[in-house]
């Protein structure tokens, strides 16, 4: 595999700015011309001159005559111009806001749901400190961040805890289940209208499923599914799925899934996934549950109708808390209990039954060891999914620091575990977060909890706690694309002959038709009108940097290519397009500069990188639209010159796309090149996971073509990034003692002098040591575990 560069071989300054026809009511503007070398993958240095963002040469506008250009089948060089007003970070770091107004108790186990319209409403829990039990609708503004106590009507539900309260349709809440003041367990459904504040109680039919609190529920095709949960007098562990088909409000009957209460469930890919939570044996977990839900009648039609009278089967139980008060009480939040209505559905009869297995596949799991796995034993873990993925919060708690936590995801395609920062990157210290709620988009992620400080309590009674901060994550930051632009289908890692790449989301109308027309001749029909060429493949740098620019100017202001420059074959492309969809080229054009008028353009960039750009304007993706489209960025170093490229554009989006399949494919053969490309494109936390990779790695990596051809500052810079006391292990002492953690998963090994000095384990090249407890996948589902 040949390695491209993803940085400019050459650059040059947009148009003639002698030109003597410059229009007089022009400004003439030279914001910046300061030349800066800049290294290649390749070792040699290329000449990049900055621009200013909003002009591109030293004159705003120029009217230019055709007889200008040395001859109408002269070429002129794009300038890259990387955006300087971007300053380099020193990387992301949440932020921390307090909130305002009057801040609502520390409720354990109420629901906290974001609502969109910069929104986040709060419902019931009961109060740590007084065993109050709540129904307060609680809304906190996003934008102000101001607290408010919603007054709501209609048939306000019952004092509950250990609920689900689940986005629909964008404005409304469904609440399922949960345990009231008298430790009933309830199976009622109430709606709550988010832009009429009312509460409504469907009528349902079908086998309605048993009383339960700290379930797990989700959406899915106009139906909510709920999983697991705890119920019964002696509070045993529910194993059954079901759903309500919000359509019809019908219950389908109960499947046995997996045991759990207190977990994360997602649906992705017509699968049900259930992650963590606590066991029937009351033990924290860290299996992976999956159910197919493809394919199956049952999932998949509506539930058989039907009602269960259900009153004469009530059973309650007398609550080990002092008796609930109802009325006039306020709590320690301010907030007096909500009474307008006693209204609580009678809980299901609490005895077991066996309801017969889940339709479909089940498999599972279980993580033993791995050195990018959060350990689920420790900290307080907040599990939220997005774009495939599930994301674990590990937050500070009063057995570890901020400095031990962690954010952490797992990719629900590879079953691979990546470490997105450490706990000192994104968690302030002296904060405790108690509830984590997630955007529809899978976007951003907000945090509520207290600061643990008194010096930080800010006259909160710090006695007790409130939800008195507010810290919102931006997850766009580490890579994310979000829900509504990442597709559910990918490639299966174990079925390497599949070219299909399908990581962003799938091209739909007008992008999939512009893909036809892209680099195709205009005497096909395509109407294309433009040309844009590339370094040729498999170039030679240090000789087409000595051949290939023809300056016409004394100062080197314009940059032709030379008529017998070596190029890339023509890549016919829509003028319109491009003035369209790419900011700069708008400028230029607009401008009347030299691609005006050649309607010819040369980016000193590789052919790959450039025609997979010119895709990306066309439909929006860096991955083909069909498995049959030849243009795509199948290189993981051509995604890398992309994410340059987007950088010197000032394209987010794709930068978005770039960063996202870089850091979920990093790999030994580019970990280099990506950290060298995140360094360009100002990527400080794509570079710190790719540094992190090759210091790993690093017997590997210093082995690879694009470790061969880094300069030999950037060769340093790599070095550097080994810690201050690191250093390489190997011969014999490899074969010392070993140490053993866990389940038999190795840490490290001590040297003669006793000190640990390598952590890695021998049986497995990945980064994560899994282990298949029990599956039931089909042989063509092609998936291998290590």
């Amino acid at each position: 595999m040949a390695l491209q560069p993803s940085t400019s071989a050459a650059a040059a300054n947009s148009s003639n700015s002698n030109n003597s026809n410059v229009n007089n009511n022009n400004t003439t503007t030279d914001n910046q011309n300061t030349t800066t070398a800049t290294a290649s993958l390749f070792g040699g240095h290329s000449q990049t001159t900055p621009a200013a963002a909003g002009a591109t040469s030293q004159t705003a506008n120029v009217s230019f005559s055709s007889t200008l250009a040395p001859s109408s089948n002269s070429a002129f060089i794009m300038p890259n111009t990387p955006v300087k007003t971007r300053m380099h970070s020193d990387g992301y770091r949440p932020k921390v806001t307090r909130t305002l107004g009057q801040r609502p108790a520390c409720l354990v186990n109420a629901s906290v749901t974001y609502c969109g319209n910069n929104q986040i409403y709060a419902f019931g829990g009961f109060d740590q400190y007084t065993d109050e039990v709540y129904n307060h609708v609680l809304r906190l503004d996003l934008v102000s961040h101001q607290w408010t106590l919603v007054d709501n009507y209609g048939d306000i539900p019952g004092v509950r805890m250990g609920h689900t309260a689940t986005l629909y349709q964008g404005d409304k809440l469904l609440v399922f289940g949960g345990e009231n003041e008298h430790r009933t367990y309830l199976s009622d459904l109430i709606i709550f209208d988010i832009k009429t504040a009312h509460w409504t109680q469907p009528q349902v039919s079908g086998p309605i499923p048993k009383g339960r609190a700290r379930h797990a529920a989700v959406l899915h095709d106009d139906k909510l599914f709920i999983m697991g949960g705890i119920t019964g007098h002696d509070n045993y562990v529910l194993d059954d799925i079901c759903y309500l088909d919000l359509k019809t409000f019908t219950w389908s009957r109960s499947w046995r899934f997996v045991g759990r209460f207190d977990h994360s469930a997602y649906i992705w890919n017509d699968r049900v996934w259930v992650f963590g939570g606590l066991s029937e044996e009351m033990d924290k977990v860290s299996d992976l549950w999956w159910l197919d839900l493809k394919g199956n009648p049952a999932f998949q039609s509506p539930p058989t109708t039907g009602t269960i009278d259900r009153t004469g089967l009530v059973r309650t139980v007398a609550s080990p808390r002092p008796p609930y008060q109802s009325g006039s009480v306020v709590g320690s939040s301010g907030y007096a209990a909500n009474s307008r209505s006693q209204q609580v559905n009678p809980s299901s009869f609490h005895l077991r039954s066996y309801a017969p297995p889940a339709p479909g596949h089940i498999s599972a799991l279980k993580f033993v060891h791995g050195p990018n796995v959060p350990s689920q034993m420790q900290g307080i873990h907040f599990h939220v999914y997005t774009s495939g993925t599930l994301l674990d919060f590990v937050t500070p708690a009063a057995t570890i620091s901020s400095k031990d936590c962690s954010l952490s995801a797992l990719d629900l395609t590879t079953f691979r575990w990546q470490k997105l920062a450490e706990g000192r990157e994104i968690f302030k210290s002296g904060y405790r977060w108690h509830y984590c709620t997630l955007n529809e988009d899978g976007t951003k992620a907000w945090l509520l909890g207290c600061p643990t400080e008194p010096a930080a309590a800010d006259g909160i009674n710090n006695l007790e706690e409130f939800l008195s901060d507010i810290m919102e994550v931006d997850l766009r930051r580490y890579g994310f694309l979000g829900n509504a632009m990442s597709s559910e289908q990918r490639t299966d890692p174990a079925r390497p002959a599949l070219r299909s790449r399908n990581a962003d989301v799938a091209s739909k109308g007008l992008g999939a038709d512009l893909a036809r027309l892209f680099n195709k001749p205009p005497e096909s029909g395509s109407g294309t009108d433009f040309i844009v060429t590339a370094l040729p493949p498999n170039y030679d740098e240090d000789e087409i940097m000595g051949s290939a620019l023809v300056h016409s100017g004394e100062d080197g202001s314009e940059n032709w290519l030379a008529s017998d420059a070596p190029t890339s074959p023509p890549i016919h492309v829509h003028r319109l397009i491009l003035q369209a969809r790419w900011p700069h080229f708008a400028r230029l054009w607009s401008s009347q500069m030299a691609e005006y008028h050649t309607k010819k353009m040369h980016i000193p960039e590789p052919y790959t990188v450039v025609k997979a750009f010119l895709y990306y304007l066309y439909t929006d993706r860096i991955d083909p639209v069909d498995d049959d489209h030849e243009n795509t960025a199948t290189d993981l170093s051509d995604v890398a010159g992309l994410l340059v490229m987007s950088n010197m554009y000032n394209i987010p989006h794709l930068r978005l796309l770039c960063v996202n399949r870089l850091s979920r494919e990093l790999d030994v053969e580019h970990a280099c090149i990506i950290w060298y490309c995140a360094g360009l494109a100002n990527e400080d936390w794509l570079r710190r996971r790719a540094a992190n990779f090759c210091m790993t790695h690093w017997g590997r990596v210093v082995r690879t073509v694009g470790f061969q051809r880094l300069p030999r500052q950037a060769l340093v810079e790599l070095s550097q990034e080994v810690d201050t006391e690191g250093r390489v292990v190997g011969g014999d002492e490899l074969d010392m003692m070993v140490v053993l953690s866990g389940e038999g998963g190795i840490i490290g090994r001590y040297a003669a002098d006793g000190s640990l000095v390598v952590a890695r384990r021998k049986e497995s090249v990945s980064s994560n040591h899994t282990q298949m407890l029990e599956s039931e996948v089909d042989d063509d589902d092609g998936m291998e575990m290590s």
